[in-house]
């Protein structure tokens, strides 16, 4: 799961990234709620996110570079 970004273009990037944050966004109202089967998808999630950011940001550079 690590590497399974890096295919991506920057546009699908950005899109996984939105994705990822509204499952975020709604899997901690679940747990607030307390409808969670498993609880450590929030920290899967968590870290999916960073690692989409930091391939946006390196992508980013990459162009301004170039």
């Amino acid at each position: 799961m690590k590497n399974s970004f890096n295919e991506l273009k920057l546009e699908e990037l950005a899109a996984k990234r939105e994705e990822l944050r509204k499952k975020y966004f709604d899997l901690r109202f679940q747990m607030v709620i307390g409808h969670v089967d498993n609880p450590l998808q929030k920290r899967t999630l968590r870290r999916q996110i960073a690692r989409l950011n930091g391939l946006i940001c390196q992508r980013e550079r990459a162009a301004a570079k170039a």
